[in-house]
């Protein structure tokens, strides 16, 4: 089961940070690795002009995402000092704090490791096809626009 979420898209809870730790342990070239690094992305609780979130609603074209979620992975493992990536975002409705996004990096070092896992947000976050709708504390909802995530 695990082989099949190293990218992708599910239903939120249906994996967990450990879960996706474990897996990256089991990769046998670990042992080049000097670092793993991790990113959790969660739902805040204000917008970026202050107001007050209740809830996330995320939505995703499942298929597409996890194309790009996979060319992701692979672009950043064919770098030097790059030795595996995990990317695995959730769609469902999430309140504040609740976990969206997991990717993982190993790399030879940690410099490594952490330059994989910036570029490895920054495109998932301008490349994969993922809505997100907002609703606010004051009963008003928006779409998030791309870029504002």
């Amino acid at each position: 089961m695990l082989d099949d979420v190293r990218v992708g898209i599910s239903e939120k809870g249906a994996i967990s940070l450990q879960d996706l730790l474990n897996l990256i342990r089991c990769n046998p070239a670990l042992k080049e690795g000097g670092a793993i690094v991790t990113f959790t992305g969660i739902v805040r609780g204000y917008t970026q002009t202050g107001k007050e979130v209740e809830k996330l609603e995320v939505e995703a074209h499942r298929e597409e995402a996890k194309k790009v979620l996979t060319s992701i992975s692979a672009e950043l493992r064919s770098r030097p000092g790059v030795i595996d990536v995990l990317l695995h975002h959730f769609i469902g409705e999430f309140h504040v704090g609740e976990e969206l996004v997991y990717v993982l990096v190993v790399g030879r070092s940690r410099s490594d490791a952490f330059q994989a896992l910036e570029e490895a947000v920054e495109q998932y976050k301008k490349k994969v096809p993922i809505w997100k709708k907002e609703y606010l504390k004051d009963g008003s909802s928006y779409w998030i626009s791309e870029g504002s995530q």
